[in-house]
């Protein structure tokens, strides 16, 4: 079946980055531990430079939309060089290790035969648009739940089946493949071959899906849960348990509650049916945090052939994890999370396409939309920079997030006699790493030459080690005084790090995310200042993850 192939990429940016420690001591700065209980408070930070790559080469990948894709050069790739497509004829089926289980095989790989695919020409009257999951109306519906029902009733080993459209997803995120001319495995999430990747996917999905009701101009539906009328999980896919867009693995609790974007999945779970104003807030301003103007910032890391398939998400993906832990059934031990909320089960739920489909939209949006005029595609894939190309585009709805920097509470201006974050202040000695993140970790930081160059942006950049088989969240507070709980709202709240588990063999893997710095200083009233503090406190997760020094 369809294959992609000959994809590629922009050159990258120039890119700096900075550090939450000296990479020469391998040492994090001074920190103090406690066991109180964490308290959120929003944005503030130290900066640390590092300079980027000036000429980094283009980047090429052929990600198999359908089943794999074949190979664009019969030479193996250098070490550095860009990505090349896996072969599809070298899938190997993956092993699933679970504390609650124990270790199962999963059937992820691709039946043949193996083509090249080709884009077709455009074709204006079979223009595809995406409108949201919340607004659309009975004849769609119906048609939807046609196509979806007509696809699972396919044979299994049709590559246009249900069961096969899921597998090619788990097959690149559960070690199906390994790196063309190298022992390592190919993985398509922590970094930024994410978001083409995924906008592939969909768009064979949805043209097999319209192909199947004899409809070209079928265009999935987008689950908008930026906007607050679509901050829950749309009724299509729950309100119906015999209809094919329903599936019994989600969170019963989370069926018709309003959506947290600040979702701590290690307290007690009481959701609310109707939103207050706060949350609506919080969610608005957690959407607006996370269309960073920096290229690395939103789309995740470089990832290049001979790279370990580490997690360096972009900010977007990592507000699309919260997005998967929130619907996936969090209530059984043994579902694992299944299906969205675990990614080798995850496009198993119709409601996968759904959010993936916003996703993408927020990807469109932040490179066409946001302020300052159209944004580089950074490290993109070249036929796919443009969703016009590939025949479709998103109905226009409004952006309430836009403007939702003025909703957070920026710090008073009186700096006089701030409160201590601890009533007991201990100063630990310097700590070498690895260092585990047991407990509330706090660190004041130097900035360099404060003002040396205003125009220069800065990003504090926080490197770990966890298991990549688990859910884990903590999150990063920057001057807090501890005297209230902190959020989204705060602006003492820098940013929550969260994961989407996979439970693969491989256990342990090195992961970074990074936060700008420069409107948390300034909402802080901190720009002038020579140092910050820097907080980080764990929320969840069963294995404790291990800070480490920058490289």
């Amino acid at each position: 079946m369809a294959s992609i192939s000959s994809l590629l990429n922009m050159p990258a940016p120039q890119i700096q980055s900075f550090h939450i420690c000296a990479s020469s001591s391998s040492l994090f700065p001074p920190f103090q531990k406690t066991k109180q209980r964490c308290k959120p408070k929003r944005h503030h930070a130290s900066r640390v430079k590092c300079s980027g790559d000036t000429n980094r080469r283009d980047i090429l990948i052929g990600l198999g939309g359908l089943h794999g894709a074949t190979s664009l050069s019969s030479s193996l790739p250098a070490l550095g060089a860009p990505l090349s497509p896996p072969d599809p004829t070298n899938c190997v089926t993956s092993t699933v290790v679970t504390p609650e289980n124990g270790t199962f095989k999963i059937e992820c790989c691709p039946p043949p035969p193996f083509t090249d695919y080709v884009i077709p020409a455009s074709n204006n009257t079979q223009f595809r648009i995406r409108k949201a999951a919340h607004l659309v109306d009975d004849e769609y519906i119906a048609k939807y739940k046609e196509a979806i029902r007509r696809m699972k009733a396919l044979p299994d080993d049709d590559p246009r089946s249900f069961k096969q459209q899921a597998a090619v997803h788990c097959a690149y995120c559960a070690n199906g493949y390994k790196q063309k001319g190298f022992p390592k495995n190919l993985d398509v999430h922590g970094s930024w071959i994410f978001l083409p990747f995924h906008r592939w996917y969909l768009y064979f999905f949805e043209r097999i899906l319209g192909s199947l009701i004899g409809d070209p101009t079928f265009a999935l539906p987008y689950w908008n849960w930026d906007h607050p009328n679509g901050m829950r999980m749309p009724s299509i896919f729950t309100t119906d348990t015999t209809s094919p867009l329903y599936d019994p693995l989600r969170d019963p609790r989370h069926l018709s509650a309003f959506m947290d974007l600040n979702y701590d999945f290690g307290k007690e779970d009481n959701p609310h049916v109707n939103p207050t104003i706060k949350q609506i807030n919080s969610n608005l301003v957690i959407v607006y945090n996370a269309m960073m103007p920096k290229e690395e910032d939103f789309f995740g890391k470089l990832f290049r052939a001979g790279d370990d398939p580490d997690r360096h998400y972009g900010s977007l993906e990592t507000l699309h994890n919260i997005t998967h832990g929130w619907t996936g059934d969090n209530t059984n031990p043994k579902s694992n999370g299944e299906n969205m909320g675990i990614l080798y089960s995850d496009a198993r739920d119709p409601i996968f396409y759904c959010h993936h489909s916003n996703v993408d939209r927020l990807r469109k949006i932040w490179t066409t939309q946001l302020p300052g005029g159209p944004r580089s595609n950074f490290n993109d894939v070249k036929d796919c920079l443009d969703s016009t190309s590939l025949g479709y585009d998103y109905q226009s709805n409004e952006l309430p997030w836009l403007n939702a920097g003025g909703l957070v509470k920026r710090k008073s201006l009186s700096r006089a006699a701030p409160k201590q974050a601890f009533k007991v202040r201990k100063t630990w000695p310097t700590l070498q790493l690895p260092l585990t993140l047991d407990s509330i970790l706090r660190t004041t930081i130097n900035r360099p030459k404060v003002g040396a160059n205003p125009l220069e942006k800065e990003v504090l950049e926080i490197e770990l080690e966890y298991d990549k088989g688990q859910r884990l969240g903590f999150d990063v507070f920057i001057n807090d005084e501890d005297d209230d709980d902190i959020g989204p709202l705060d602006a003492e709240f820098g940013e929550s790090f969260v994961t989407l588990p996979d439970h693969p063999n491989q256990t342990k893997v090195s992961s970074s995310f990074r936060i700008p710095l420069n409107n948390l200083l300034q909402a802080l009233d901190a720009i002038n200042d020579e140092s910050i503090t820097v907080t980080l406190c764990p929320k969840y997760g069963k294995s404790l993850p291990l800070l480490r020094a920058s490289r």
